[in-house]
């Protein structure tokens, strides 16, 4: 598999003539990351309190992506307000969509070949409108302990609240076909699974959309967006590939994501802990 994970190289250190009692702090702070992650946070400080410095940024920057962990993973949510990066492959995701849908979590779908190896297939990134978290969410789970909310990724699912699954594409041979082919399996079992009935129709629907004319290199961006009224609206790359209104297929959907066995158990389990500490503000 092809890493996205971009090279990292410091930027050239500023004129003496400008350098500030102040930048040679902060890069000092930048130096004793090394040595201990509990220093991290006081370059996340210093980098918040001196955004001017361009050598303690990349410092923190190149800490931040060489450290897959949950910690490392909210730090970068908390610090850079207009994107998150997957930890696994390096993949941006913006940090709000639409003006108002959030970013909760980020993950990572791989795909086994033939039983032998695993496949990088695609970066995901689960957002919710804000507005609608706290409008239909709120009130029930604002005030509880986050022991005692078992039923909030449940009520997040089933509830009219706009989100939006966006996959960004990682494996660079991958086919519309192969993606079709992929969702009539997955979401075919979530229909079974939660429709309990016959739903080849809505299946046959939804997977009918990835069109043979639309090529999806690496890069390519498919958004699976739930609007007002349990529309599932398709877009790849920014086009327009269709709109279904049903709560079943929304509902399957997300169970993919961030359901009882979803994709990625860790995409998971930030999505809870992001949506909790909205749910708080």
């Amino acid at each position: 598999m092809v890493s996205l994970r971009f090279p990292f190289s410091f930027s050239q250190p500023p004129n003496p003539r400008h350098r500030s009692s102040i930048s040679f702090s902060a890069a000092a702070t930048a130096f004793s990351v090394a040595a201990a992650s509990g220093a991290a946070v006081a370059v996340a400080v210093s980098v918040s309190q001196n955004p001017i410095n361009p050598f303690l940024q990349n410092a923190f920057n190149f800490f931040s992506n060489h450290h897959s962990s949950p910690f490392w993973a909210s730090l970068s949510i908390a610090d850079n307000p207009s994107s998150v990066s997957e930890s696994k492959t390096g993949v941006l995701f913006p940090s709000i969509l639409n003006d108002s849908r959030q970013l909760l979590g980020t993950g990572l779908r791989k795909k086994s070949v033939l039983g032998l190896k695993n496949i990088d297939v695609y970066a995901f990134g689960v957002y919710a409108d804000d507005g609608d978290l706290k409008r239909l969410l709120g009130e029930k789970y604002g005030k509880l302990s986050f022991s005692e909310r078992k039923d909030l990724i449940k009520d997040l699912m089933e509830a009219d609240i706009c989100m939006t699954v966006r996959l960004q594409i990682v494996y660079s041979r991958l086919s519309i076909r192969s993606v079709r082919s992929a969702f009539e399996e997955s979401v075919g079992s979530r229909l079974q699974k939660l429709g309990g009935s016959d739903n080849k129709e809505l299946l046959h629907r939804f997977t009918s959309q990835f069109k043979d004319e639309y090529k999806i290199p690496k890069g390519s961006v498919i958004d699976l967006s739930r609007e007002q009224g349990h529309v599932l609206r398709t877009t790849i790359d920014g086009k327009e590939a269709g709109n279904i209104q049903s709560q079943l297929l929304c509902r399957s959907i997300l169970d993919l994501y961030i359901g009882e066995d979803p994709f990625d158990r860790q995409a998971k389990e930030e999505v809870e802990l992001k949506l909790a500490s909205l749910l708080q503000k």
